[in-house]
């Protein structure tokens, strides 16, 4: 075995992306349905608990529900790592993915917005978390005939970020990875009527916010994009139903054009109000809440006379 490799990372990195390699890989020789139950059921049973991800959802549940009950808290962590996996490997068998969406049919207040920008000609910015299944949204509305583009975040295992990105890159509209190159090229293909999505809802570089309830520090991109290009900027979920397999496509009305600050601040809103109603589908994997106290105030200051 050797670790020979352009990339760059820890061992343990690579020796974690040659294990996730193996298992996606068994997993793809199999029926779509079976690959997915079965990807779920390892990050619930193995995975999740093994990578710290359980507990960790359990430690966010604990900050933003103190009242809620141990067992409750381990549900929904539970869950969360269940979603998780199918997301993975769904994501990754894009084409059998796309076939189980084909016959959804958007629903949502944005809908009428959504083709009236098309008909003018407006960029159009989709903005959402990591929820449900957040690529569902763009496979719907790719196989309705448009072009979406992305700007993601590489991971931070640069071996598995290597592969994973090709499943992004494999469909839909161009990607770009987060930085001052990707942004560009995102915003030129924006430019003209062009349409996007990001997901905004992991810890970055930007002032703090509250979101659940707690300070976290969230990025300004969507708002900022939306406002330079004089976009429309519509949240948009994949909400995954009860049978584990099947999805609805919710398509919001558009946050209004306001400060930065402001319309970050509205998107929490309408994530949140998702994660009330299926708090299971949200990430709670993610480092959200990175800091407490003294520390998180600080930091609040400087980025906001940043911002200023």
């Amino acid at each position: 075995m050797t670790t020979q490799t352009s990339l760059t990372g820890s061992k343990a990195d690579w020796l974690a992306d040659r294990a996730l390699r193996g298992l996606i890989g068994t997993l793809m020789r199999l029926p779509y349905e079976t690959r997915v139950r079965m990807m779920g059921s390892a990050l619930r049973r193995t995975i999740g608990p093994l990578a710290g991800y359980r507990k960790r959802a359990e430690q966010n549940l604990a900050l933003i529900y103190p009242d809620m009950g141990v067992i409750d808290r381990r549900r929904i962590a539970q869950e969360c790592c269940d979603n998780f996996g199918r997301t993975v490997i769904e994501n990754y068998s894009w084409r059998e993915f796309g076939k189980t969406l084909k016959d959804i049919k958007p629903q949502g207040d944005g809908l009428d917005v959504l083709s009236d920008a098309i008909a003018a000609q407006r960029p159009i910015l989709f903005v959402t978390g990591h929820f449900g299944n957040h690529e569902a949204p763009r496979q719907v509305l790719t196989a309705m005939g448009h072009s979406i583009g992305g700007l993601y975040r590489p991971m931070q295992n640069a071996y598995f970020n290597d592969h994973y990105a090709k499943t992004m890159t494999s469909w839909g509209g161009p990607v770009f990875a987060q930085g001052r190159r990707g942004t560009m090229g995102f915003m030129r293909h924006l430019r003209g009527g062009g349409m996007g999505t990001l997901l905004y809802d992991v810890s970055a570089r930007g002032p703090i916010l509250p979101f659940l309830g707690h300070p976290a520090k969230t990025s300004l991109s969507a708002a900022e994009i939306a406002l330079k290009l004089d976009a429309v900027m519509i949240p948009y979920f994949g909400i995954r139903q009860a049978d584990g397999l099947s999805f609805q496509v919710e398509i919001e009305a558009p946050i209004a054009h306001d400060t930065p600050e402001n319309m970050l601040l509205a998107m929490n809103a309408r994530l949140e109000a998702q994660i009330a109603r299926n708090p299971s589908q949200w990430f709670w994997v993610h480092r959200r809440w990175k800091k407490g106290g003294k520390r998180l105030a600080q930091d609040a200051r400087t980025d906001n006379r940043a911002v200023r």
